[in-house]
């Protein structure tokens, strides 16, 4: 899938202003994210740190659980937005995470000095985690 710039501009956009928003009391590491839905829509999120730091929520799953509050199940690709040297990558978690809508979508990390870096997510997680559709009626069965 190709996004035009003007695209990726907006939702490198909405992860910044997710990003100003970012509680990282304790890491002091701000992340924003967002994501294009299939609906054509972007949705932003932000890391939210917790004392229990396995509690830690990161910016892509925030921005992915505002995606899927509003109906979607169809991801396009994701933009990570941070304020570092060199762009930063989503963490093993939300690689699988993200996966699990599509694993082929596109991942802008953007740093917020202008330094870009894009990747299919598959290049990034080349073997993921799928539970086949036999497997989930099988699943369904049980419950």
């Amino acid at each position: 899938m190709k996004l035009s710039e003007k695209r990726i501009y907006e939702m490198i956009e909405k992860a910044e202003e997710a990003w100003a928003r970012a509680y990282a009391p304790y890491s002091g590491f701000q992340v924003g994210a967002s994501v294009l839905g299939g609906s054509g829509r972007v949705y932003g999120g932000c890391n939210v740190e917790n004392s229990s730091f396995g509690l830690t929520l990161c910016a892509e799953r925030s921005a992915l659980a505002s995606a899927v509050a509003a109906g979607e199940t169809e991801i396009k690709a994701v933009v990570v937005f941070t304020d570092t040297a060199e762009p930063t990558v989503p963490c093993a978690a939300c690689r699988g995470v993200l996966a699990e809508f599509n694993s082929q979508m596109i991942v802008v990390m953007a740093a917020k000095n202008g330094i870009q870096k894009r990747m299919n997510l598959s290049e990034l997680l080349p073997d993921p985690f799928v539970l086949h559709s036999e497997d989930r009626k099988k699943n369904k069965q049980i419950k």
